[in-house]
């Protein structure tokens, strides 16, 4: 495999089915083991323990549902828009179960909809690059119809992704996508739908990624 243009529709969608369930599966289990412990414990503690564990989980697994529906579905059909307060708020609901802070400055408007899940889908890759912990500053500036997407991560040890620059442009060379490689490549296939660039660097000690129109070709 060299270019992302050859994962065939069928395997793009498992890579990105089995990243969403890899976000849900470990919430969905502990409603699981909540369940088991008020089944089989009449201790009113444990009991309280595990309906604490149930409620919990199950917000857990729906701020990632909500997510995944904006970041992945189809958000309506096609050249449909998508606000970006509501893309504020499931980022919002979804980082409160990372290691990492996220802050959010963007004046809320409608956006095309592969330009707001880029944005989303970049908010997952930013995760990748402060594995442990810290704040991911997103500025969204420009007009909605061509905006400019910037995501600075301040953190202990942040870095550039590996392999992200290769992904996100499509060039896979020898590499075998996984659900954790699905990530970038998907998030450079919206970039070339929604006719954005997206670029990463280290600046002193963030790492930040950029994502700005496509510069208009002038014809001579």
């Amino acid at each position: 495999m060299t270019d992302a243009s050859d994962i065939t529709a069928l395997d793009l969608a498992a890579l990105l089915a089995s990243r969403v369930c890899h976000d849900i599966i470990s919430p969905v289990g502990a409603i699981t083991n909540g369940l088991e412990v008020l089944e089989e414990e009449s201790n009113e503690e444990m009991r309280s323990f595990a309906m604490d564990l149930i409620r919990k989980s199950a917000r857990q697994a729906s701020v990632k549902l909500q997510f995944a529906r904006l970041a992945f579905g189809a958000a309506g059909s096609a050249g449909a828009e998508i606000d970006l307060g509501d893309a504020e708020n499931v980022a919002r609901g979804f980082m409160a179960g990372e290691k990492a802070n996220l802050e959010w400055t963007a004046t809320r408007v409608l956006m095309a909809k592969n330009k707001v899940k880029l944005l989303l889908n970049l908010v997952l890759v930013s995760i990748h690059a402060v594995p442990r912990g810290g704040t991911i500053h997103v500025t969204v500036t420009g007009p909605a119809d061509k905006p400019a997407f910037s995501l600075r991560c301040s953190g202990t040890n942040a870095r550039i992704p590996p392999n992200f620059e290769d992904l996100i442009s499509g060039r896979l060379g020898e590499i075998n996508p996984d659900a954790h490689m699905i990530q970038p490549i998907y998030a450079g296939l919206l970039a070339r739908a929604a006719q954005m660039t997206v670029s990463v660097a280290k600046i002193d000690d963030d790492v930040e990624f950029r994502a700005e129109p496509v510069a208009a070709v002038v014809e001579v």
